[in-house]
């Protein structure tokens, strides 16, 4: 099952406007993952807004039948990038999605924000 990293590219850190960037944090994060997570075996796809405004940049890591997890407070960087898809690749190896703490690049620690449990499979009387 495909493992996919979902990024919000309307995401901007406090100072955006300040710093008078013409691409948003969300949009630069997105193309340094994107450039990466292919190779990693992983899949991504851009979203408009993931409702974290105040921790931007954001990312949320999932596959079919596996815990997903919500990430943000990344910087955009290249760095960011390579640890986030890092991490997405442990995932995709995981049967269950989780990857023991231990395990985990030191670029994502700190940076996760929720746990979302897969929804239960359909019993045989449901329709």
């Amino acid at each position: 099952m495909t493992t996919w990293i979902t990024i919000c590219e309307t995401c901007k850190r406090d100072d955006w406007a300040a710093r008078g960037d013409e691409k948003t944090d969300g949009e630069v994060l997105a193309a340094e993952i994107e450039a990466r997570a292919e190779k990693a075996g992983v899949a991504t796809r851009r979203v408009a807004c993931t409702m974290g405004c105040e921790r931007a940049c954001n990312v949320i890591v999932q596959g079919a039948g596996k815990i997903g997890y919500s990430l943000g407070k990344f910087d955009g960087t290249a760095e960011d990038a390579e640890a986030i898809v890092a991490y997405a690749a442990q995932h995709a190896a995981a049967p269950t999605g989780q990857v023991p703490f231990r395990e985990w690049p030191q670029g994502v620690k700190g940076h996760f924000v929720s746990r979302h449990l897969p929804l239960p499979e359909p019993s045989d009387g449901d329709t």
